[in-house]
């Protein structure tokens, strides 16, 4: 086990805080001793009393509220996503904001995350119910889908360390401890706890087994 002094933790930069993983995530990293900078639409949907949290009021696609967050902090973990009435490129677009943020502030490395949807040819294996999960996709949220795909071409395109965290259906059960770490169709169920995905994507903040990658995250 690698253990980690206070001195040598990264400072996170959050964007997604007050989504359900994103409030998850941000319990989580708080409680394991992680600075975290997080901007948010309305900054009173953050309760957390730490002061190893300093949140800012802003909008991802505002460029600069994004660098009053980036600044200063030596990862980006990006967990926004599209909500009733979201622009159709809001995570391209944001996701720009954030690279553009990076590349002034000489951070290294950003986790994003997305859904199962979002194709990963490399190593997917789809079998026919994620097929069918992306056809039904395609026809019901095509803008979600393009979207994501369009913000993980940003990334390959960025000349940052990424890491695309992709994940099924999202639930509020307890959490287990115990997930799978595969890829669409490999190794893989159809479903997670939102504990146990933030679990994960904060173990990517130290890990660098999946840098340029898009693993698929499940129970």
């Amino acid at each position: 086990m690698v253990i980690i002094s206070i001195s040598q933790m990264k400072k996170i930069a959050l964007f997604g805080a007050t989504g359900q993983t994103g409030q998850k995530f941000l319990k989580i990293a708080l409680e394991k001793g992680y600075s975290v900078k997080a901007l948010a639409r309305d900054k009173s949907k953050l309760n957390n009393q730490s002061p190893l949290l300093t949140v800012f009021e802003g909008n991802v696609l505002n460029a600069q509220d994004v660098n009053k967050v980036v600044e200063d902090c030596d990862i980006v973990v990006s967990l926004f996503g599209h909500v009733k009435g979201s622009p159709e490129l809001l995570q391209t677009n944001g996701t720009k904001n954030i690279i553009n943020s990076m590349l002034e502030f000489n951070v290294d490395k950003i986790i994003s995350l997305s859904g199962g949807g979002l194709p990963y040819p490399e190593k997917d294996k789809p079998k026919f119910v994620d097929k069918l999960i992306r056809t039904i996709m395609k026809i019901a949220v095509p803008k979600v889908l393009n979207d994501a795909i369009a913000h993980a071409d940003v990334l390959k395109a960025s000349g940052k360390k990424w890491v695309i965290v992709r994940a099924p259906r999202l639930t509020n059960e307890a959490k287990t401890g115990r997930y799978r770490i595969g890829w669409v169709g490999v190794n893989a169920s159809t479903k997670i706890n939102r504990y146990d995905l933030a679990d994960f994507i904060l173990s990517q903040v130290e890990d660098e087994d999946f840098n340029f990658q898009m693993p698929f995250v499940s129970l």
